[in-house]
């Protein structure tokens, strides 16, 4: 048995795929490793939202993991607080955690985004502190863990982590209950396209691509997950496609399972990526997947995807002619889909974090 100090400073409701993975990872520990004590240790927004899907003891730290300041200074204090709860091991699911520990600590970094594309990520006056971050992060790390073999290969090149210390366990995803695909394009073809505005996810592009779409095929385009004022919106005014695009914030489950049942297909256009949780859930519920062609995309979907170059907006709206117009090619994607995603389980993801955790446990008794 081991007690686990779990470092969610990071969670505030609105980081995405990081927080499924949080919740569902540590969800699926407390089923299968119920010997060991888990303490989370939540920001001042993580500590509002729901936590009964953590199986342990709660601490509210007092620090916000919005306000960029505090949460630096979290991260810089978070060792010692593992160390007052007199933690075995300290985890940071959330890709940034302590760069001091005085006892073992695992980090989970889902990608290296701010390395290999900062251009897509923020200015250079977070771009690099963040990078700094990333790297005394690593340093510290008894263990790596990471979700893919793309940002494996990352984490190796820029942040000079030696191979035997990375552990790659790929993500899940989860279902998208109640999800109706009997209804599929019951209101005519439509694009579903989920996520924060980030340039990265290149949003833009799939607006772009529409008026190339002939407009007897041209599907309605539904992007969820902004917050305040849309950045799309200029986009979508630019491009007088007002009529064919809805720009929602984020969705509740209703809403959400309500467009899974009624979507074409689920649009990726993205530059880069760590995973895609998105593609997995999507697969799952019978939904086809449109994605850019990407190597960490492959390593998801293999080639079950009608695939777009992200840079090429003729290839987008070629993507979203067939989606709109041949059922047989998306109904051959819906089964195989189906086949792919249950290759990847959380049960699985969960088996190989406590395979890290028992390395690092190792690693710190022969210290």
């Amino acid at each position: 048995m081991a007690r686990i100090f779990v470092d969610l400073l990071s969670l505030t409701g609105k980081k995405g795929g990081m927080e499924i993975y949080a919740r569902q990872l540590y969800r699926e520990l407390g089923r299968l490793a119920p010997e060991h004590e888990y303490i989370g240790y939540f920001s001042t927004e993580g500590w509002q939202l729901d936590r009964s899907w953590f199986p342990g003891e709660a601490i509210a730290s007092g620090i916000s993991g919005e306000n960029r300041f505090a949460w630096a200074w979290g991260e810089l204090t978070c060792g010692r607080a593992a160390a007052k709860a007199g933690a075995d091991l300290l985890h940071s699911p959330m890709t940034l955690g302590p760069w001091r520990t005085s006892m073992p600590a695992v980090i989970s970094m889902h990608d290296m985004l701010y390395w290999s594309h900062p251009q897509y990520m923020s200015t250079p006056l977070y771009t690099e502190p963040v990078k700094a971050i990333e790297r005394l992060t690593a340093r510290n790390a008894t263990r790596v863990l990471t979700i893919s073999e793309e940002s494996r290969q990352a984490i190796i090149r820029y942040l000079k982590v030696p191979a035997d210390r990375i552990d790659l366990v790929p993500l899940a995803g989860s279902s998208v209950p109640g999800a109706d695909r009997s209804r599929a394009s019951e209101n005519g073809p439509m694009v579903l396209a989920t996520g924060n505005r980030r340039p990265h996810k290149n949003w833009p592009s799939l607006i772009r691509a529409l008026p190339l779409v002939a407009p007897e095929h041209r599907p309605r385009v539904i992007v969820t997950g902004s917050h305040g004022d849309d950045p799309l919106r200029a986009v979508v005014e630019e491009t007088g496609m007002q009529d064919w695009v809805e720009l929602k914030s984020w969705v509740d489950d209703d809403e959400m399972r309500e467009l899974y049942s009624t979507a074409t297909v689920l649009a990726m256009p993205s530059f880069a990526d760590g995973f895609s949780l998105p593609a997995l859930e999507a697969m799952m519920a019978g939904l086809p997947v449109m994605i850019s062609d990407l190597p960490v995309y492959r390593e998801v979907v293999g080639d079950v995807a009608l695939f777009t170059d992200p840079n090429d907006l003729s290839s987008i709206a070629a993507a979203m002619t067939t989606a709109a117009t041949r059922p047989d090619i998306l109904g051959d994607l819906t089964e195989r889909g189906y086949e792919r995603a249950a290759l990847f389980s959380w049960e699985r993801t969960a088996r190989g974090t406590l395979e890290s955790f028992e390395k690092a446990l190792a690693a710190g008794r022969r210290r």
